[in-house]
């Protein structure tokens, strides 16, 4: 197959651009673009082709996302398909990626069955976390520092809830530790004093929170309503948005999982991300401006590694570029240095230890101090 040195690359990118997780999206696109800039300066990709970035809008909504997956499949004939924030649309968008054979790199939803998908070929893979392993590390770090013995959960009634709840449930049982029992909540709710006095009732020591943004901070208010003092320890939603601004000053008692932070001392691949944001971005001055962390560096290192296996295929072709995604050796990245990251057993290129546990300070995401 030949190709005119004119031909692109597209690699499709949907997110949500409206919402409240709408910050975090656009972060995606903008790290995508940015990456997009620094693999085509240096000469593109498959002898000179230059890749662009398609988009489309998938309103967090899995009808609408399985739409924009189709079009950017058919009309598009996207090479890569790269997929947003949420555990739903991502789940609706994997049978058919895995039936049209196109790879699908996911940059943030963390929901274990989206790369265990039980696809034969499995065309998904994904640089962020992935609930099972933060759930793990969620337990550990319970009983780490809060010597917790009989945590509570308070989760999000949605796939993605229950996604952690099985992961939780199966970390506790492997730790001995009975919970005190499981709450759920709506997105919309704005009042979860109910569920956490069910919990507080039951002898709760610690709290598992699983949620975005919004329900995130309403917890925490409904904790500061009821006086309840209790360590909360969170996956990744308050990252994504105006946590602090929302929840009000208990915000900084919530300790979350990350997969990165811009705070401290960067590496080599850290500082050069954090030159090209700044001079692309007028608004980015400094680490505090890089909202949310985990969705640029995710973003950026499965971009790269995308390009990479692309690179390995020699083509264009999806089940090449899957294929390719196994052959990519060592990659020094953003997060960390990646030694064969994707492999037919495992699709997920971050492991427990990659995880940074951080909470806010003065609308900042800070590493906790002593925290592995």
């Amino acid at each position: 197959q030949l190709f005119a040195a004119e031909d692109t690359i597209k690699v499709g990118i949907l997110h949500s651009l409206s919402g409240t997780m709408a910050i975090s999206e656009t972060s995606l696109k903008d790290v995508a673009l940015m990456t997009i800039d620094e693999i085509n300066a240096k000469g593109g990709l498959l002898g000179g082709r230059q890749v662009v970035l398609v988009r489309r809008d998938d309103e967090g909504n899995p009808a609408k996302g399985m739409a924009a997956a189709r079009e950017l499949i058919y009309k598009e004939k996207v090479a890569v398909l790269f997929g947003g924030l949420d555990t739903p649309v991502s789940m609706a968008i994997v049978p058919i990626v895995n039936q049209e054979k196109v790879p699908f790199m996911g940059p943030w939803a963390a929901g274990t069955a989206i790369t265990h998908n039980k696809g034969n070929p499995n065309f998904v893979f994904r640089v962020s976390a992935m609930d099972e392993i933060v759930d793990s590390a969620m337990v550990q770090y319970a009983r780490k520092t809060f010597q917790s013995a009989k945590p509570g959960m308070i989760l999000v009634n949605n796939p993605w809830g229950e996604s952690n709840e099985k992961g939780l449930d199966a970390a506790l049982a492997a730790a001995k530790i009975t919970p005190a029992g499981v709450e759920k909540f709506q997105p919309a709710d704005l009042d979860v004093t109910p569920q956490l006095s069910r919990l507080k009732a039951a002898g709760a020591d610690t709290l598992f929170l699983v949620g975005n943004v919004g329900p995130s901070a309403q917890v925490v208010k409904s904790l500061d309503r009821m006086g309840w003092k209790v360590p909360v320890v969170s996956h990744w939603g308050p990252a994504g948005g105006r946590f602090t601004e929302l929840a009000g000053p208990n915000a900084k008692n919530v300790h979350f999982v990350q997969t990165y932070s811009f705070f401290g001392k960067q590496g080599p691949v850290g500082e050069k991300v954090m030159q090209a944001l700044k001079a692309k971005y007028s608004d980015i001055k400094g680490p505090q401006d890089i909202t949310p962390a985990v969705g640029v560096a995710n973003a950026y290192d499965g971009m790269q590694l995308a390009a990479l296996a692309i690179a390995q295929a020699g083509s264009t072709d999806g089940d090449a570029v899957r294929q390719g995604f196994y052959k990519i050796g060592k990659y020094e990245g953003l997060i960390k240095t990646y030694e064969q990251p994707f492999t037919p057993a495992s699709h997920d290129a971050l492991r427990e230890d990659d995880y940074v546990w951080t909470h806010f300070v003065d609308n900042r995401i800070l590493p906790v101090k002593g925290a592995q």
